[in-house]
């Protein structure tokens, strides 16, 4: 008898203690749904996508492990994010991530409770997604770009690489959220610079070949791109028709460089994606997004397409080419 009560104390104690353990493992093998919602095609943003990934590699988590990603692409279809976000919250993800203000609207609009996580955006507080950068304060939180308050330097950058620039045309969507801000800066840049400046309106892709006959009507000698569902769903044919009416252009995504535009100043948007893992982390972990400041970019990228700059019979100065952090040949 002694010894039957030995085991079964022994049994029972093995059992308390196993508790925490089994649950632990439980809990460590559970699987988060991150919800991923873009404008765009898979392949207008590669980069992004995958710096995304490799931020949650760095953090420990495995794709089919410990998280499920769904993907939502609208493939330059805006008419499709309300369902897109609406899609995500139906199948309760725990957390959303969103590129660019017109996708953390929608989501705004789709849950009020669900965490969303801006991989970039232009105007955090001006677009309404948060009380303050400090303290974001509902459940949106993640990174800014400060776009607008870079735009006036875009142009000085223009007036930089041609010193006779008098005539410039804004390409742009005044559909767009960030448009309204962003515009009040380049005035106040071209008003210092003694430039005037053409707005083009492309509220469709089928309006990109009527911008630049304006653009070239209005003898406009180069291009400011601002950033859109609608333009960056189409920024091959944008950089192709910047190059074929030999424009010298700035863009305000590196992506665009790479598509064969001339130049690039602003933050490194696939370092943003891959720094949005670590809100989305914390998130995960329990935190709570209204008590996470948003984070704002302290360093800056110049790249320069010097491929492109010959083929338009563009001379870049020495001073600008010695700033850029990146030369394309």
């Amino acid at each position: 008898m002694r010894h039957r009560r030995v085991l079964v104390a022994t049994t029972l104690a093995f059992a308390i203690l196993s508790v925490p353990f089994f649950a632990g493992a439980q809990q460590a093998t559970k699987v988060h749904r991150i919800g991923f919602l873009s404008a765009t095609s898979p392949s207008a943003i590669a980069a992004r996508v995958e710096a995304f990934r490799r931020g949650l590699r760095e953090l420990g988590y495995v794709e089919g492990k410990n998280i499920v990603i769904e993907w939502r692409y609208a493939e330059g279809k805006l008419d499709r994010l309300t369902e897109l976000s609406t899609e995500l919250v139906r199948l309760k993800v725990d957390v959303i991530v969103t590129a660019g203000p017109p996708l953390t609207r929608v989501a705004k609009e789709a849950t009020s409770t669900i965490p969303i996580v801006m991989a970039m955006d232009t105007d955090p507080v001006g677009n309404g997604f948060v009380v303050s950068l400090a303290r974001p304060g509902r459940n949106i939180t993640g990174l800014s770009t400060l776009l607008p308050e870079i735009s006036g330097k875009r142009l000085e950058l223009l007036k930089e690489i041609i010193p006779k620039l008098s005539r410039v045309a804004v390409l742009g969507t005044s559909t767009s959220p960030t448009y309204a801000p962003v515009m009040r800066e380049i005035e106040l840049a071209a008003k210092a610079l003694k430039l005037q400046v053409q707005y083009l309106d492309v509220l469709d892709p089928k309006d990109i070949e009527t911008a630049f006959r304006a653009a070239n009507k209005g003898r406009a000698q180069a291009l400011l791109t601002l950033g859109s569902p609608v333009l960056d769903s189409e920024r091959a044919h944008v950089a192709d028709r910047a190059l074929e009416n030999r424009l010298p252009t700035i863009y305000p995504q590196i992506e665009y460089t790479q598509a064969g535009g001339l130049m690039y100043y602003g933050t490194n948007t696939p370092e943003l994606f891959r720094r949005a893992t670590t809100y989305v982390d914390k998130i995960l972990r329990g935190a709570t997004p209204a008590d996470l400041p948003v984070e704002q970019p302290t360093k800056f990228e110049l790249v320069i397409n010097l491929k492109t700059a010959k083929q338009i019979g563009l001379t870049i100065p020495q001073s600008v080419l010695y700033r850029a952090d990146r030369v394309i040949k």
